[in-house]
């Protein structure tokens, strides 16, 4: 008997064919911007009356944090108040707000290369001290979210939502009726997209039109190549950056699975946020689709009998004579906490984030859709609205020794604009492997 599976909302968008990743992504950039003054780090926060407010974005999973402010504020002499702000202002309005002496004392961000004017420019509270003295918060999150969240190796975070990771969904039915497993290795993966073409089937679904699908597949092949550490240079400006060779193969292996058609001829005019690739893959006319967990949220939306019946998920292969540790994941980690400098009660606010690792808040996520980042949050999977996926997803990121966040969240809108562009044109033929690393090695943060 089918289970019936609830739509999972945990993200930015209520209508699942949008991308929760698309806007991610699209937020971070325009956070990261524009450059702050630093400002100095006494004085009083942002409410300036002894309270705390918290900046928070204002989308349908917002009720887990009204609900944590809550059981805080019924507990503390200190309050917290949350200001929700709605999606299309938030990056701009804590821009402001952090640039001015009363900005927010917590406030929600994306990690990686959006906060870092705002470290840069002092504004940000050092956790690392924090994360390593207090056990809840050093041993509460899976390791490689917490990692996820640091900048030059110090903790500016503290994960407070659900995990994204980026994963390799395959059509069950089309994989039977045609003798083939899902790819554990890139013999098995060509094999797989040789067996499919000469099908007529189009190996893997591909929203070209929007770069950011393209993107996914050089930060897996750059991962499996040369390890998560190439990236990891990358991000921090140190040598050889983009000239890794580790880049120029993903991007000659990328020219070869367009040569052999793994993505059939017209995927450039193929969107995703349209729901385009989605149905392409739901209708058997793909047989799988690299993309992040929430597409599995898109198909139940969409095209619910697939997702419950048809949907087959695994990782994402190894790659010939590569060093990148196959346990390794991509995408969105997970979105953070982070503290003013000008945080009105350090301690107070310390102690609001210690009870995103506890057991209550990881159910409230768990019951709104979502899969925590938090240890021991497997035992709470089995109340999940798709309990089978979210103890998958949940079991990829805890075996993962690294989990790097999006390219394009990583680093500033500086580089991630620039780098996209080359991104696409790298797929859709305007530009060679060589000349995509060439394009690229000037790009630094």
């Amino acid at each position: 008997m089918r289970q019936k599976v609830a739509v999972m909302t945990p993200g930015a968008f209520t209508d699942s064919t949008l991308s929760r990743r698309w806007f991610l992504a699209a937020g971070a950039s325009a956070l990261a911007a524009p450059a702050l003054t630093a400002c100095g780090s006494g004085g009083v926060g942002g409410s300036g009356d002894g309270k705390l407010t918290a900046f928070v974005y204002g989308d349908d999973a917002v009720k887990v944090q009204q609900g944590a402010v809550r059981r805080f504020n019924k507990s503390s002499e200190v309050q917290i108040k949350l200001e929700e702000i709605p999606g299309s202002d938030y990056s701009t309005k804590l821009r402001t707000a952090m640039g001015s002496p009363s900005g927010p004392d917590i406030f929600f961000n994306w990690g990686g290369g959006s906060i870092r004017p705002f470290q840069e420019a002092g504004k940000l509270v050092d956790l690392t001290d924090v994360v390593q003295s207090e056990p809840r918060l050093k041993n509460g999150f899976l390791p490689a979210v917490l990692k996820a969240g640091e900048l030059d190796g110090r903790n500016y975070g503290i994960p407070m939502r659900g995990m994204q990771p980026v994963i390799l969904f395959y059509h069950k039915q089309l994989f039977d009726e045609h003798g083939v497993t899902p790819p554990e290795n890139w013999k098995d993966l060509e094999k797989a997209v040789d067996t499919f073409r000469d099908a007529g089937i189009t190996p893997f679904a591909l929203g070209g039109s929007d770069t950011w699908t393209e993107l996914m597949w050089l930060e897996y092949l750059v991962d499996r190549i040369g390890g998560a550490e190439v990236f990891a240079r990358i991000q921090n400006g140190e040598d050889p950056g983009w000239e890794d060779p580790a880049v120029l193969r993903a991007a000659q292996t990328v020219k070869d699975l367009i040569d052999a058609g793994a993505f059939g001829k017209n995927f450039s005019s193929v969107s995703y946020v349209q729901g385009g690739a989605p149905a392409l893959f739901a209708q058997g006319k793909a047989a799988m689709h690299l993309m992040g967990s929430w597409e599995y949220a898109t198909q139940l939306g969409k095209h619910p009998e697939f997702a419950e019946d048809g949907l087959g998920w695994t990782v994402f292969p190894s790659v010939t004579g590569g060093s990148g540790d196959i346990r390794n994941v991509v995408g969105n980690p997970t979105n953070y906490w982070s503290l003013n400098t000008n945080v009105a009660d350090k301690d107070a606010a310390i102690a609001f984030l210690t009870r995103m690792a506890s057991e209550t808040y990881a159910q409230a996520l768990i019951d709104n859709g979502d899969v925590p980042a938090t240890t021991g949050a497997e035992k709470l999977l089995a109340s999940s609205p798709s309990p089978e996926f979210s103890t998958f997803q949940y079991g990829l990121v805890q075996d993962a020794p690294d989990f790097t966040l999006s390219w394009d969240q990583a680093l500033g809108a500086d580089v991630a604009t620039p780098m996209l562009t080359e991104i696409n044109k790298l797929f859709v033929g305007q530009s060679s492997p060589r000349q995509f690393v060439d394009g690229l090695k000037g790009l630094r943060r």
